[in-house]
């Protein structure tokens, strides 16, 4: 049975989390996490947490050996952008987009 997380609207753009959530897509859970705890990337903080929350559900869920655990899916969605602008010479504008991103992850316990 598959446990699962969101982190919606967090406040990285979708290609830099993507380029993390590569690295741990298939890893363990303890080994993912200590991937990401040595990169210096925002996002990996942010997918850290996500996959945290995941194993905090499954431990709740009833899994009792969460070494078995490992990161079956995980994606990043696009989310909304805001929209800002900043001044600029002679009375122009020019627009800044703050990208956000939706952050999933779903932990399956390994067979074998």
């Amino acid at each position: 049975m598959p446990y699962s997380a969101k982190h919606k609207h967090a406040p990285v753009s979708a290609r830099k989390a993507r380029w993390i959530v590569d690295m741990v897509r298939g890893k363990g859970v303890s080994d993912a996490l200590a991937t990401l705890s040595l990169q210096p990337q925002r996002a990996a903080k942010l997918v850290f947490k996500v996959i945290r929350s995941a194993q905090a559900n499954a431990e709740n869920g009833g899994v009792s050996d969460v070494d078995n655990l490992f990161v079956s899916k995980i994606w990043v969605d696009e989310g909304m952008t805001l929209k800002r602008w900043r001044p600029r010479a002679r009375g122009g504008a020019a627009s800044v987009l703050r990208r956000r991103s939706h952050l999933c992850v779903e932990l399956d316990v390994r067979q074998g």
